[in-house]
């Protein structure tokens, strides 16, 4: 659907009365970032070259209906490697990132691996490796349990990388030493929470290094940015992602917190309870960064069979940023 005003007639010109009026704020920048873009390409590509299966370990990007379209097409999702059974067939690494003893256990079983990190996680991982051969102890902070997480204190040995998940984590937190002391974030969190933690352990702790350019990624940014924008004009918010979508739970809390407290996280157009969207005259829809645009359609498109909708779009940023294919596949794409 263009991003352009439009409003939605009534084809038979009767009946139109009986729709309430909805202007519908849909936010820019949103859904497919960068990195989800060419983790998918990435299965898909190989799905083209390779044939079916593609084994890929853990869902590529948090989206049931992007992992239900690659499955669909012969794509077999994995948790780990050891469901995998010995084969030729490609196996390909999620966006999140994984362990280094994942690549390891997939070299020892001569597998073929493709690794569809995202570039900006691969930045994290590079500047903990960094400040671990400077002999600084590693603060991540982040949400223990994601994959994210999970995989950038996997670049490090055990215990190497503390972690640190709230405001009052980082006023308890002891290091050994103060003066060795570095912070890494992952990629996908709210700007405010960390601009807290941060400026707190700063505080406590001013030799404390820190990246060279801010962790948290272009597209979480100019998602949370383009949301903050319109909060305060919604009667209720849309975001478009998945439950285990970091980048868009945190878009819910940023939305609740900048004036909308009527912001939902839903799946898709089916998860619409219509008795929460009684007597609304704005609603605002965004997507986070793994939410394909055509969830974002089917939402608009259900809103404009019960109301009679106007579409306005908000941009905030203009993104351009494309990200390498992995070598093998370039001549694919």
């Amino acid at each position: 659907m263009n991003d352009q005003e439009y409003t939605n007639p009534d084809a038979c010109g009767t009946g139109a009365h009986l729709r309430p009026p909805l202007t519908i704020l849909l936010a820019a920048p949103r859904g497919f970032c960068a990195g989800v873009d060419r983790a998918v390409q990435i299965v898909e590509l190989a799905l083209v070259k390779y044939g079916a299966p593609v084994y890929v370990r853990h869902e590529i990007v948090h989206n049931r209906h992007v992992v239900d379209s690659l499955r669909a097409k012969g794509a077999i999702f994995v948790e780990e490697l050891d469901e995998i059974p010995d084969t030729d067939a490609p196996v390909v690494f999620s966006a999140h990132g994984v362990p280094k003893s994942v690549p390891q256990a997939a070299t020892q079983r001569k597998m073929f691996f493709l690794d569809a990190t995202c570039p900006l996680v691969s930045k994290v991982h590079m500047e903990a490796e960094r400040h671990y051969a400077r002999g600084l102890e590693i603060i991540l902070i982040g949400h223990a349990g994601h994959p994210e997480v999970i995989g950038t204190m996997g670049q490090l040995p055990p215990d190497t990388v503390k972690l640190v998940e709230t405001a009052v984590q980082a006023r308890a937190y002891q290091p050994k030493d103060p003066g060795k002391l570095a912070y890494t974030t992952q990629t996908t969190l709210s700007i405010d929470d960390t601009r807290e933690i941060v400026e707190i352990l700063r505080s406590r702790f001013p030799k404390m290094v820190g990246p060279h350019k801010e962790d948290i990624c272009y597209a979480t940014t100019n998602r949370q940015v383009a949301v903050k924008s319109i909060a305060q004009r919604c009667d209720r918010l849309i975001v478009v992602g998945a439950p285990n979508s970091s980048n868009s739970k945190r878009l819910v809390e940023v939305a609740q917190r900048a004036g909308c407290g009527g912001a939902a996280l839903l799946q898709c157009a089916g998860d619409i309870n219509w008795s929460d969207y009684r007597n609304i005259r704005t609603i605002g829809i965004t997507a986070g960064a793994s939410a394909p645009e055509v969830l974002v359609d089917e939402i608009i498109a259900a809103f404009a069979d019960r109301f009679e909708t106007t579409l306005e779009a908000v941009s905030t940023a203009d993104e351009n940023v494309s990200f390498k294919l992995p070598r093998k596949l370039r001549g694919s794409a």
